[in-house]
């Protein structure tokens, strides 16, 4: 087994709707290179090609391990010396296995070894909001947002818990995060 790749990566992450991608669209904003979500992507590619989104989501195994070859593909194309921000990571494929009840497999367990994350930020819940993509109950939008926490806290990852501010004050606060650990 190789030793995992040290990047300069930086996870915007945390339960269903803590803000992500639009804390990601801010960053991108102000000029930083951000990644995208992969579930709605997946969701949306298949969408594109007639399924609904409960056939999408139907087959959890397949739909969680698309997910987790879209995540491992593009962060394997991006350069560790960058500093990038991820809307999500690999190690989020890991807090969703487990709470789908899903068997860890070979390629999840590989994807875990490949890199080392500089920073994970870790949003703050805010109120649950669904749409076509998000279907979570609140009792499983708290669920998911302990066991991201969790995965998290068992990597060698530094964790910033980022409170609910106005957007700003939110990207804010993640920006003098990373300029003051520079």
């Amino acid at each position: 087994m190789s030793t995992p790749t040290r990047t300069n990566w930086h996870v915007i992450t945390g339960g269903p709707c803590t803000g992500k991608t639009t804390m990601v669209n801010k960053l991108t904003e102000r000029g930083y290179k951000t990644t995208i979500e992969h579930a709605r992507h997946y969701i949306d590619t298949h969408r594109v090609l007639g399924e609904s989104v409960e056939e999408i989501k139907r087959h959890k195994y397949i739909f969680q391990r698309g997910i987790l070859e879209m995540q491992v593909a593009e962060e394997t194309d991006l350069s560790p010396h960058e500093t990038i921000f991820l809307d999500r990571a690999i190690p989020d494929a890991m807090a969703y296995y487990k709470f789908l009840d899903l068997k860890v497999d070979d390629a999840l367990t590989g994807a875990m070894q490949l890199f080392h994350y500089k920073t994970a930020f870790i949003l703050d819940r805010l109120p649950l909001v669904n749409d076509y993509a998000r279907r979570e109950d609140e009792e499983e939008q708290i669920r998911i947002h302990q066991l991201i926490i969790e995965v998290y806290q068992n990597l060698p990852t530094k964790i910033i818990y980022v409170p609910v501010l106005p957007i700003e004050e939110r990207t804010d606060f993640v920006l003098n995060h990373i300029q003051s650990k520079d």
